[in-house]
C-alpha cells in the first residue's frame, strides 16, 4: 500500500471514530427550540441564573377550534389562571445541570390536562433530547419522549 493510501485510510478512520466520540459535557448545550415528539408544539429553553426553563414559543393550533380564539389555559386547576395564553407560556421549570448532559429536579405543566409532573431532561445528541415526564417524586411512574432540535 502506498503512502497516501494509506494516510487517506487513516484520516477516514479518525473522522469516522470522531462521529462516536462522547458529546462534550456543556451545561448550556440544551439551549434552544425544540419540537414535542407529537410534532405538535415547539419549546424554547432557556437559562436563568443557574436554572433552566422552557417556554411554549409554537403550537400547530394556536387557536381553540370552538371559539377561533387563542388556546387559554383551560385546564388549570386554579380557576383564575383558566383566561391566560398559552402561547408563550413558560411550562418547564427550575432545571439543575446535573453534568453528563442532564438536567434534572425540574418541572413540566401540561397545558392539555392541567397537570405538573416532574422532569428530567437527557441530551442524546446535539439534535436529540429525551424529556422524561413523571408523576412527583416516582419516576418509575413516567414516559419519556424524544424531541428534536429546531434549526
Amino acid at each position: 500500500m502506498n503512502v497516501y493510501r494509506l494516510t487517506a485510510l487513516v484520516l477516514l478512520l479518525m473522522l469516522t471514530l470522531s462521529a462516536y466520540a462522547p458529546q462534550p459535557d456543556n451545561a448550556d448545550a440544551v439551549v434552544g427550540k425544540w419540537l414535542s415528539s407529537k410534532k405538535k408544539n415547539q419549546v424554547q429553553i432557556y437559562k436563568q441564573g443557574n436554572k433552566y426553563y422552557g417556554r411554549l414559543v409554537w403550537t400547530a393550533e394556536p387557536n381553540d377550534p370552538a371559539t377561533n380564539r387563542p388556546k387559554m389555559d383551560s385546564q388549570n386547576p386554579d380557576e383564575k389562571l383558566r383566561t391566560r395564553p398559552i402561547h408563550n407560556m413558560v411550562i418547564m421549570t427550575n432545571l439543575t445541570y446535573k453534568g453528563n448532559n442532564v438536567w434534572s429536579d425540574g418541572e413540566i405543566y401540561n397545558p392539555e390536562d392541567g397537570k405538573t409532573y416532574s422532569c428530567d431532561l437527557s441530551l442524546k445528541s446535539p439534535d436529540a433530547l429525551d424529556l422524561h415526564g413523571y408523576v412527583m417524586g416516582i419516576s418509575l411512574l413516567g414516559k419519556t419522549k424524544t424531541w428534536t432540535r429546531v434549526k
